[in-house]
């Protein structure tokens, strides 16, 4: 008797809702994936087959396939069918469904739409959440997802998407794909350190805040991504500055950490090529001109912050600086007469050195004289308003060298 309830049911289904779908242009397909969204939204496998007379997976097929089909077309309906297919992955008790998906493909066909030109952002974003479901399953499917170039994809959609919302599911989602995932942990690791270097603002902080979370899990840093790293440096958003001083903090744990503080050092002291700004092919000589700082300027004045910042945090690492003759090149950028920001963050990190460590107190009174190391020590802060420029090139051509090692004062 059940089982002719059982095979009434299910013929009510194939000749109902199956039918209707078989036979049903475009737009009925889509109100029927909105209707079938508005009551089935957190449902277990159990309560989809039952909601299809144990036929559940004879609408999945139909839904997939559709997919399949359209998505490269101008697909109004995509958004719906995306939504709809993450019911079924999502339904707990409803590993046959996550089984069928990937059977037929569907990694791969979801894989392609977050990099679709046509595609909106709100449907990347939602396949994004499809392919996040498929990732959470297990450390298999992650694999399935890495082995169909998965991280090149979701990482190509974090470096071009223009909305926020998706380059937070890309991110997510390739923060998702390093953790336990130890055979592609690597790959995805090497891929946010490539997104460093992209053009989108929000990507790189994404990027690096990301890297903070990815590194302990890799263990050993890449040499690589140092000049990436030190490249954020360059930009005028602050929010990337930060993460980009918070993932150096981060890498002075890792055997990056003397390159790192090298480099930093290096970079106070830009090359003269480097400062000299390129005409523009199209200036107009008679239109007003609005001096921008040169990205050499900006990186030079986030990297004085940043080396305060690593002297301020670690005995060890001030010894190491003063060592590699930060002092020096500290005072030099405060005699940059082109950009002030520079002049200010490297008096204060200046002055910070120059107060805990008696000796590089000594040699900067002694290189800058009575009258510049007054106003220095001071207000470090606003040295650059009082400051002549027979004092900044004074600064800029100081020979403070001090070798050895540095005792710290009580």
């Amino acid at each position: 008797m059940g089982s002719a309830k059982q095979q009434s049911a299910i013929s009510n289904v194939t000749n109902g809702i199956l039918r209707e779908w078989d036979k049903g242009s475009k737009s009925v397909r889509k109100r029927m994936l909105q209707d079938f969204i508005a009551q089935n939204q957190n449902k277990t496998g159990p309560e989809l087959e039952q909601e299809f007379a144990q036929a559940a997976s004879l609408f999945l097929t139909r839904l997939t396939a559709w997919l399949r089909l359209t998505y490269m077309l101008n697909n109004s309906c995509l958004n719906e069918q995306l939504r709809s297919t993450a019911i079924f992955l999502s339904a707990s008790s409803g590993h046959k469904f996550l089984a069928e998906f990937l059977e037929v493909g569907g990694i791969l066909t979801v894989l392609e739409i977050i990099n679709l030109k046509q595609a909106k952002e709100a449907d990347k974003a939602e396949a994004l959440r499809l392919l996040q479901i498929v990732a959470n399953a297990g450390r298999k499917y992650k694999e399935l997802m890495c082995e169909s170039y998965g991280i090149r994809a979701v990482a190509e959609c974090l470096a071009k998407s223009k909305s926020e919302e998706t380059q937070e599911c890309a991110r997510t989602l390739l923060e998702t794909l390093a953790r336990g995932n130890p055979k592609y942990e690597n790959q995805a690791y090497k891929a946010l350190i490539v997104l460093l270097l992209c053009n989108s603002p929000k990507a790189q902080q994404m990027a690096a805040q990301t890297l903070r979370v990815v590194q302990p899990i890799v263990g050993a840093a890449n040499p690589s991504i140092v000049e990436p790293l030190l490249t954020l440096f360059k930009t005028l958003h602050l929010e990337v500055q930060y993460e980009a001083i918070e993932l150096v903090k981060l890498l002075m744990s890792y055997e990056v950490q003397s390159e790192l503080l090298k480099n930093l050092v290096t970079l106070l002291r830009p090359a003269k090529e480097d400062m000299i700004k390129k005409p523009e092919i199209l200036e107009d000589p008679d239109v007003p001109k609005m001096n921008a700082p040169l990205p050499v300027f900006v990186q030079q004045a986030a990297v004085a912050k940043c080396i305060g910042i690593l002297a301020r945090e670690s005995t060890d690492l001030a010894e190491k600086l003063i060592q590699l003759r930060v002092v020096h090149n500290l005072m030099y950028a405060m005699g940059n007469l082109d950009y002030a920001d520079s002049q200010r963050q490297a008096s204060i990190s200046l002055e910070f050195l120059s107060t805990n460590y008696p000796i590089v107190d000594d040699h900067v009174k002694d290189a800058m004289g009575d009258v510049l190391y007054e106003m220095f020590i001071t207000n470090p802060e606003t040295l650059y308003v009082n400051m002549n420029p027979i004092q900044a090139d004074v600064l800029r051509s100081n020979k403070v060298n001090i070798p050895g090692l540095i005792d710290v004062t009580e």
